[in-house]
C-alpha cells in the first residue's frame, strides 16, 4: 500500500497528467457556494464511497462543494508534484505517510494547530504529522501490524494459533518454534525434522508485507530504534541492528520464511489459502483481502498480536489528509478535512475492515467498539477486540514519518543498504555500520 515518495518529474507524466488538473482558486458558485478539491487515490468504487460521502457533507451545510479528483496510486505522487509545479494544487489531498514532512518542509502544507478546539473530539494524539512542533496532518486511519493466520491450518496441525492478548504474545523463541511446525517441505516435513528439505518448501511457516517500512518495528520491538526523539539516525545500535538480523534469519537460518521481500507475486488471502500458515501485515488487510476471500474462497482466518523479541509493541500508521498553503479558503478546506475525520462520516471504509477510527472513544467505549467490529468482514468480536483494539490501543507506537523528515529517502537507502542480508551475502551489522554516512545523509535529505 505503501510507495516510496521522489520529487523527480517525468515529462511524459507532465503531459499525461495535464487534462488532470483542477484550478483551485475557484470563487463562490452560482449557488453562493466555494468549491473545494480533494485528490484521492483509489480505485472507482473508492470514488464511489467518496463521492456519496461528498453528496452528504453538502447536504448538511450550505456554503462548500467538494470535488474528488481521482488519481491512479501509482501515479499520485507523480500528479501532485505536477500541481504544484503548475502552481494548480488542489485545496486538500491524503497523502502518503512519508511525504508529508518533505511537502510541509517545503512550506507547502497548511498548519493544522487550530483544526480541533479546546472540546472536539479529535483524533488520537499519536496520528498527529508534526511538523517543527506543529500538526500539518492527521491520519485517516488508525492502522497497525498484526500477525494473520490460517484457522483450519493451526487446526490440522494441532498447534495453538498466534494469541490475540497482548499479555500472552509468543517470545520470540516461541513464535520461531512454531513456525518451525508449521513450514512444510513438499514430502510433508516439518523444519524440525532432521530430513526436512529447505530447497524444496510447500508451506511457509510465515510470510512478511514487502512493504520496506513495516521493517522498523523489528528494530523497535528489540529495544532500538531507526531514529531518535530529535530525528537523529539511530539504527546502527546493536538493538535495531539485531532485530532486522532476526528477520533475516527466518529464512537463513531457520527456513520458515521466503527471503525477504521476495513474496510480492501473491495478496496476503492468496498466501494464506496456499503458501502461508501466518503472514505479518497491516490491519487493513481485513477488509481489502481477508473478509473477502472469506467470502468467495472460504478462507477461515484469524489474527492475533506480533511475536515479541524485547518489548511488546506494534506500529501505528494511515494515509493522512491535508490541506495545501496555495489554497484560496483555508477555513473552507479544514473545515471539509475536519468532517470527513469524523467516523460517522467515513463509516463504510471502517464497517468494511479497509479503516480502523482514529478517535479513542472506539477503543474505550464498549457499544462504539461493537459498533465497530460487528460488521461481516471482521473476526469475532472477543479475537479482534483484544488483537486490534485494545493492542493498538495499549501497545501501538507511531512509525517514524510522523516525525521524521526524509523517510522516503533515508528507507530507499535502507533498502538497498540491507539487500545483500536477505540472500546471507552480508550481515545487517556489517551493512549498516558500513553505510551508515549514507543512511546520514539520507536523513538530511541528501541522496
Amino acid at each position: 500500500m505503501k510507495k516510496a515518495i521522489s520529487l523527480l518529474l517525468c515529462a511524459a507524466l507532465l503531459a499525461g497528467l495535464a487534462a488532470c488538473t483542477t484550478p483551485v482558486g475557484d470563487g463562490a458558485g452560482e449557488d453562493g457556494r466555494v468549491t473545494i478539491t480533494y485528490s484521492m487515490w483509489g480505485n472507482d468504487e473508492e470514488l464511489r464511497i467518496l463521492n456519496e460521502t461528498i453528496d452528504r457533507f453538502e447536504a448538511e451545510q450550505d456554503r462548500i462543494n467538494v470535488e474528488a479528483i481521482q488519481i491512479d496510486r501509482a501515479e499520485y505522487v507523480g500528479a501532485l508534484n505536477t500541481f504544484a509545479a503548475g502552481d494548480d494544487l488542489p485545496d486538500t489531498a491524503i497523502m502518503a505517510e512519508d511525504a508529508v514532512l518533505m511537502w510541509a518542509s517545503q512550506g507547502m502544507l497548511l498548519d493544522a494547530s487550530n483544526m480541533y478546539g479546546a472540546d472536539d473530539v479529535k483524533p488520537l494524539d499519536s496520528l498527529a504529522f508534526t511538523y517543527e512542533g506543529s500538526p500539518v496532518g492527521y491520519s485517516v486511519s488508525n492502522e497497525i501490524l498484526v500477525t494473520y493466520y490460517n484457522r483450519a491450518t493451526f487446526a490440522e496441525a494441532g498447534v495453538e494459533p498466534p494469541p490475540a492478548n497482548a499479555e500472552d504474545a509468543w517470545d520470540w523463541d516461541t513464535f520461531v518454534d512454531v513456525a518451525k511446525t508449521m513450514t512444510l517441505d513438499t514430502e510433508g516435513r516439518n523444519a524440525h525434522d532432521p530430513s526436512f528439505d529447505p530447497n524444496n518448501i510447500a508451506r511457509y511457516g510465515v510470510m512478511f508485507c514487502p512493504d520496506f517500512w513495516q521493517l522498523e518495528v523489528w528494530s523497535v520491538m528489540n529495544g532500538g530504534a531507526w531514529y531518535d526523539e530529535d530525528g537523529n539516525v539511530t539504527i546502527d545500535s546493536p538493538e535495531a541492528m539485531e532485530g532486522l538480523q532476526r528477520i533475516a534469519d527466518l529464512h537463513l537460518v531457520h527456513h520458515v520464511a521466503p527471503q525477504y521481500g521476495t513474496n510480492i507475486t501473491t495478496n496476503i488471502d492468496q498466501d494464506l489459502l496456499d503458501n502461508a500458515a501466518m503472514e505479518i501485515h497491516g490491519q487493513w488487510c481485513v477488509g481489502v483481502f481477508l473478509g473477502p476471500a472469506r467470502e468467495s474462497a472460504g478462507l477461515d482466518y484469524g489474527v492475533g498480536v506480533l511475536p515479541y523479541m524485547k518489548e511488546k509493541v506494534t506500529l501505528n500508521t494511515g494515509g493522512v489528509n491535508v490541506a495545501f498553503a496555495t489554497t484560496d479558503h483555508p477555513d473552507e478546506a479544514m473545515e471539509w478535512l475536519k468532517w470527513y475525520a469524523q467516523e460517522e462520516n467515513s463509516w463504510e471504509t471502517i464497517a468494511s475492515g479497509v479503516w480502523m477510527p482514529v478517535s479513542e472513544i472506539y477503543y474505550t467505549d464498549e457499544e462504539m467498539t461493537h459498533k465497530w467490529v460487528d460488521n461481516p468482514n471482521h473476526p469475532p468480536y472477543d479475537e479482534y477486540k483484544a488483537a486490534v483494539v485494545d493492542y493498538a490501543y495499549n501497545y501501538a507506537q507511531p512509525t517514524s514519518w510522523y516525525w521524521v523528515n526524509n523517510t522516503n529517502l533515508f528507507n530507499d537507502a535502507l533498502s538497498t543498504i540491507l539487500a545483500p542480508c536477505w540472500s546471507g551475502n552480508d550481515t545487517v551489522e556489517n551493512a549498516i555500520t558500513s553505510n551508515i554516512d549514507v543512511l546520514r545523509a539520507a536523513n538530511q535529505g541528501n541522496n
